[in-house]
């Protein structure tokens, strides 16, 4: 594979190609099934996969075959399989993937700026959903398409764009079960769906923190009261809710009380932790838009970094049951209502942080309050396996060569389903796990952008990575490739 080329078709494709795309997919208010309960009535969803579809089927790649697959009562799924360049790589494949749902506005944005209005910025697209993750089914396709343009040999691969990823997945294992089958047994998992330190190397994801969360309810009375008759006798509901978070979390330092809820932290994972806070110093904590005067949680980079990967953390991202302040009378409110997002561990099973949190908020409510917890999410998180030599190399060559730099390694804080439900039905694959989100580009928050030119590179990076695939795969070196490594589950890097 000549570097040169392949930086420059990437570079072409995404100014006359891509960018023009996400553009017109940033216009598309597509959120996720959980924040448009009628997403199918309001045909969002509908028309960012037919962008993407139009898109896939203009491609120039022999042999392609693109589908929308659509199990009933279930978001629609993009299935893209394109067939070896040879028949000596057999049945191994390369599995890529992404997702095209988008989280909700939210409030802040810049006067100039907005959710589904995008804007290009020098050399930043704005606008909800570019970089988490609309890029992904462009990215994994160019990367594709810039070795085909030099005749450079890959292995199956196949593309799996999902519709629900910002819900939790629920649909995604339906459609794995599904198309099994046609799937097949990869080798290697690329996933676009991820963040980076900065923007000035190929950085890979070694973990992924789990979550448990949905929304908490403490009802003490039947209709709001005037709060002069009733403060004193009748307990407030928002005073209740704060005495049950507290069993959870410690007020002050915000650390998660409930011991279940911590795991052991690898020690591979520490040394990692230390040397991203040395590469990225104070970036660790100032990429994010704190106010003046604010101070991080630590002054310690390397345990903000390992509270951000590995440490269990409460936010509190809605509340219900609250009038706006221009209309909140005297009144004692009947309840109080709050979304929880408890984030977990990457080994620690979901469903098991999900029953601890119940058994904590439930249990002997103060002064007899109606106490409820409907659980939405309860997902384990991911811990990467060893990376075989051949990925090292591959990811070390990827970062030199398009970014001029070594690759980084380090856990991200978010969730993403598929890769642990992907561990499990796939033990032996290797998994690239990198992305676009990193400093200011606030994913899920106002201002959302996408790099451009890291996004570039990325999809640079996964074109040699796929090429070295292949030539691993020709070798042999693919095949059980957790048990080339030695069979452990955390190795010096870990994953991509």
């Amino acid at each position: 594979m000549d570097a040169s080329k392949v930086d420059r078709y990437v570079a072409e494709k995404w100014d006359d190609d891509i960018v023009p795309q996400l553009v017109e997919y940033i216009r598309i208010p597509n959120k996720s099934p959980m924040f448009d309960v009628d997403w199918v009535k309001n045909g969002y969803m509908e028309d960012a996969v037919k962008l993407m579809e139009s898109w896939a089927r203009a491609q120039s790649i022999p042999g392609m075959q693109l589908e929308v697959v659509r199990l009933e009562g279930r978001t629609p799924l993009i299935f893209i399989d394109i067939p070896a360049t040879g028949p000596e790589t057999g049945d191994d494949c390369v599995l890529l993937y992404g997702h095209l749902d988008k989280q909700p506005e939210m409030t802040g944005w810049d006067d100039d700026l907005g959710p589904w209005k995008p804007v290009i910025k020098g050399d930043k697209l704005f606008g909800r959903g570019g970089a988490d993750d609309g890029y992904a089914i462009f990215g994994s396709l160019a990367a594709i398409q810039a070795l085909q343009q030099q005749g450079a040999p890959h292995a199956r691969c196949v593309v799996l764009i999902e519709a629900c990823e910002e819900s939790g997945s629920y649909d995604l294992p339906a459609y794995v079960d599904h198309l099994a089958d046609r799937i097949g047994k990869p080798s290697l998992v690329v996933c676009l769906d991820s963040g980076c330190g900065n923007y000035e190397q190929l950085w890979c994801t070694t973990s992924l923190r789990g979550m448990a969360g949905g929304n908490f309810t403490v009802k003490v009375l039947e209709e709001g009261v005037h709060s002069g008759d009733a403060s004193g006798i009748v307990p407030s509901s928002f005073r209740l809710l704060r005495q049950l978070l507290s069993r959870i979390e410690d007020e002050k330092t915000g650390r998660i009380l409930i011991e279940g809820l911590h795991a052991e932290i690898p020690a591979d994972r520490l040394a990692q932790a230390k040397k991203v806070a040395q590469v990225l110093g104070d970036e660790v904590y100032s990429k994010f838009p704190f106010l003046p005067g604010m101070e991080p949680m630590a002054d310690d980079l390397s345990e903000l970094v390992l509270n951000r990967t590995w440490r269990p953390a409460l936010s509190v991202t809605g509340v219900d049951g609250m009038p706006p302040l221009s209309s909140a009378g005297n009144v004692l409110r009947p309840y109080t209502s709050v979304k929880l997002s408890l984030r977990l561990p990457p080994t620690l099973d979901g469903k098991r942080g999900g029953e601890l949190l119940q058994e904590a908020l439930l249990r002997d409510p103060p002064n007899g309050a109606k106490v409820t917890l409907a659980l939405e999410k309860a997902s384990t998180g991911w811990n990467a396996p060893a990376m075989s030599p051949w990925l090292e190399k591959a990811i070390d060559a990827a970062s030199l060569e398009f970014f001029k730099a070594p690759a980084m390694y380090m856990g991200e804080g978010g969730t993403i389903p598929f890769m642990g439900m992907l561990g499990e039905k796939f033990p032996g694959a290797q998994f690239m796990i990198t992305g676009v989100l990193g400093p200011h580009s606030n994913a899920h928050g106002p201002n959302e952008f996408l790099h451009i030119p890291m996004g570039k590179r990325v999809t640079a990076s996964v074109a040699r990575v796929i090429a070295e695939h292949h030539a691993a795969s020709v070798r042999g070196e693919t095949v059980g490739a957790a048990a080339v490594a030695g069979g452990e589950q955390h190795g010096e890097h870990g994953c991509c």
